[in-house]
């Protein structure tokens, strides 16, 4: 964890020097455009893209100090962070993984349908939501009974 908070840190620093940048790149253009191809609600700063580089540099902020608080709060080194430390150092279990399941392809398929609705008319979302119902459901209930029961 101390790499990634890290790399946050120095991908704000990043974002922070590229929007100063970009502020200062959009006032040189600004002031060697002629007036009249400049539009009238043109102020000099491009506020848009300002706005979303700050963003990205606040983002990385928060990113780097909830990581760097969450490290400080575990009380020692995770076994990715120690480099002496062998893959079984880890956490053994993740999670259940079960790579023979066709539901998470019928579920992407039901939610695929209905974000089409969203685009194309709201009766293919109607499709769609029995289709992704049924995928939840028999994702949730795939060992219900037996291994390999349907």
């Amino acid at each position: 964890m101390r790499v990634n908070a890290n790399l946050f840190w120095i991908l704000a620093v990043f974002f922070a020097i590229a929007t100063v940048l970009y502020t200062v790149w959009s006032l040189i253009d600004f002031a060697n455009t002629p007036e009249q191809v400049q539009p009238l609600t043109h102020q000099g700063v491009e506020w848009v893209g300002t706005i979303a580089v700050g963003l990205g540099c606040v983002m990385s902020v928060f990113l780097a100090f909830y990581i760097t608080i969450t490290k400080r709060a575990q009380g020692g080194e995770l076994a990715e962070d120690v480099p002496t430390s062998d893959i079984d150092d880890g956490d053994p279990e993740l999670g259940h993984f079960s790579p023979w399941s066709w539901w998470p392809l019928v579920l992407s398929f039901g939610l695929a349908l209905m974000f089409l609705g969203l685009a194309v008319g709201v009766w293919v979302m109607f499709l769609g939501a029995p289709i992704a119902l049924i995928g939840i459901i028999g994702w949730q209930y795939e060992y219900y009974r037996n291994f390999f029961a349907r």
